[in-house]
């Protein structure tokens, strides 16, 4: 029962974040730092409000700070890579790019937790770098090429971020506190930016970031609560699910349709990751 629960709210979680995509590129032309503070006001405010009705102290494990700066640091990184590359490529094909972070937590994971990770992973990695390179499309004549090298960016700063939270999760440190700080964290980096250059707002905008700020913190937390039900070899597959959502938002709603190579893309990273998603079950260890 606990398995299916995970599923349903990883899929909930996925299906967050596709909206959170959604809401971001329908802002228009807010730029992406102001983008970004809206999303982490709301996301900070709901997991304060958590951590008080938890009656939960305000601060970290001994020796956890350096961590919850560099999850933070590179969070913020994935989150500014990954709206740019929302707002200047198909839905798509930015949710796809950011979907690369499992792979880059594989990697470091093995150079920061000295995981071990077997040569079957690794080829993993590799194909997902290739089916990689058929969304980016590496040449001068590709207009979408600078924001593409962006989205992948993203992608590597998340798979950091998430290391980070793995990390800090093996050290106790609390959810809540984690979402809380990273998002304060966040915040007061892109403040004075955001200030200096603000972009007036209609209340159309304020309301559709507003919402995506919403939808975002419920990506964050369905994701945690599907992991405290079943762990990650049985239902990580299934936060893929987000790529179907983006490519349904993306065409009902942007008459976005992806070209053949970022297809075939999406086919090599999805494919590689069910297959790894068997790997790992297959050969996980008894408990």
């Amino acid at each position: 029962m606990n398995r299916y629960k995970g599923i349903a709210c990883i899929i909930f979680s996925a299906f967050c974040f596709a909206l959170m995509n959604v809401c971001v590129r329908l802002a228009g032309d807010v730029p992406s730092i102001q983008k970004s503070f809206f999303r982490n006001l709301i996301a900070f405010i709901i997991a304060a409000f958590i951590l008080w009705l938890q009656k939960a102290p305000l601060r970290c494990q001994p020796g956890n700070l350096k961590f919850l700066l560099l999850r933070s640091a590179f969070g913020t990184v994935g989150i500014l890579a990954n709206f740019y590359a929302v707002d200047h490529l198909a839905l798509a094909d930015a949710s796809m790019l950011n979907k690369l972070s499992p792979f880059f937590a594989l990697l470091f994971s093995i150079w920061i937790l000295k995981e071990r990770a077997t040569i079957a992973q690794l080829l993993g990695v590799a194909g997902a770098f290739v089916g990689a390179l058929f969304i980016l499309k590496p040449s001068f004549a590709n207009a979408n090429l600078f924001p593409a090298m962006i989205g992948f960016i993203g992608g590597l700063s998340a798979g950091m971020a998430y290391t980070m939270v793995r990390l800090l999760g093996e050290r106790n440190e609390q959810t809540p506190l984690i979402i809380c700080f990273f998002s304060a964290f966040s915040c007061l980096i892109v403040l004075p930016t955001t200030f200096l250059n603000f972009h007036p707002m209609t209340l159309q905008q304020t309301v559709t970031l507003l919402l995506a700020g919403t939808a975002a913190a419920g990506g964050q937390f369905g994701i945690t609560a599907a992991y405290c039900y079943a762990p990650a070899r049985e239902i990580s597959v299934y936060d893929y699910s987000m790529i179907l959502f983006a490519a349904i938002f993306g065409y009902f709603i942007f008459d976005q349709i992806p070209d053949i190579y970022s297809v075939i893309g999406y086919v090599i990273i999805c494919g590689i990751a069910v297959w790894m998603f068997q790997y790992n079950k297959k050969h996980a260890p008894a408990t």
